[in-house]
């Protein structure tokens, strides 16, 4: 294990936030099963987030080595050759736009897409037994010391990736165990995360996009496939307002050349503006918290530190 330093959904009232606090003394940290999962998800959140005095910290849980390259600029035999280092390349130069504070690599090997031969791969992530890749996850919580975990729902059906769902399984596993004074103190004090999110993607985003596409009498790039994919949207409890932030989003993309093509109509078929105001929140759904909160009628929380830090 290595560290690194370093439209609109439903017309709901959104709860006072704590945005304009410039605060310090707290930690969010975000768990990623691949290099370019953390710019797709939750990087503008990141961003604000570091624009109010609050750390992040990334554990990215493989390499990506199995990851396609989208773009067909990178298709060539030496980008190929030499993909692990690559993609470890770009993800620096992303977070770097994001403003994560540090990085930490489980070190697994990319398992694969479902049915492939890297799900068999002993050392891939899918096969990584449960403990040892948990206690990694714990020994990171109890040096970092985070109140806020960012992870992925039990729910994968839309995108059933292995190393998707494994993270999943891994960050409850580290959750249950972090502030238990009887497990492991190799590990290093124990500390209790007080609130714990997975990240969502509404369908009604998905869906707006499509029919803005087609308002404006383009092609859309959202499949029908695509449009009838799970959003977990009645689950939803907490919608960040990231606007002014989606010029950090489409440039952390774009920092994985291999994975991200800079001509996608499905990233960036929309003017920066547009696309920003169509749908300028980032989603999560609050699983886990110590003190309560999350969706209350039709109010969301505007902030992932909602209840830890006083409103001034």
């Amino acid at each position: 294990m290595r560290a690194v330093t370093g439209v609109v959904g439903p017309r709901a009232k959104l709860k006072a936030n704590y945005n304009k606090v410039m605060v310090k003394g707290f930690t969010l940290l975000s768990v990623h099963a691949h290099p370019d999962d953390e710019s797709s998800k939750g990087p503008a959140t990141v961003a604000k987030l570091r624009d109010r005095g609050i750390r992040s910290v990334l554990v990215t849980c493989t390499g990506g080595e199995e990851g396609d390259i989208n773009n067909p600029a990178m298709d060539r035999p030496e980008v190929k050759e030499n993909l692990a280092q690559i993609r470890r390349d770009e993800l620096d130069k992303a977070i770097g736009i994001i403003g994560y504070s540090k990085l930490y690599l489980l070190g697994y090997k990319d398992s694969g897409m479902p049915g492939s031969p890297a799900n068999a791969n002993s050392e891939s992530f899918a096969q990584a037994p449960l403990e040892e890749a948990g206690d990694k996850l714990i020994e990171i919580i109890r040096r970092e010391k985070p109140q806020v975990m960012v992870t992925y729902h039990e729910d994968q059906s839309g995108y059933p990736h292995p190393d998707h769902l494994k993270v999943h399984d891994v960050s409850i596993y580290a959750f249950d165990r972090c502030g238990d004074p009887n497990y492991k103190l190799q590990l290093g004090s124990p500390h209790q995360i007080s609130k714990l999110y997975y990240s969502a993607w509404a369908s009604r985003r998905a869906r707006a996009f499509h029919e803005k596409f087609l308002e404006l009498g383009l092609k859309s790039p959202f499949s029908e496939e695509r449009l009838s994919r799970p959003g977990n949207d009645e689950e939803i409890t907490t919608r960040v307002d990231v606007r002014g932030y989606y010029r950090i989003r489409k440039d952390a993309l774009l920092a994985h050349a291999t994975q991200i093509d800079p001509l996608s109509n499905f990233w960036f078929g929309l003017p920066d503006d547009l696309s920003e105001d169509l749908w300028p929140y980032e989603d999560y759904i609050l699983a886990r918290s110590s003190l309560g909160g999350g969706k209350v009628s039709d109010e969301f929380e505007t902030d992932l530190f909602a209840g830890l830090i006083d409103e001034k």
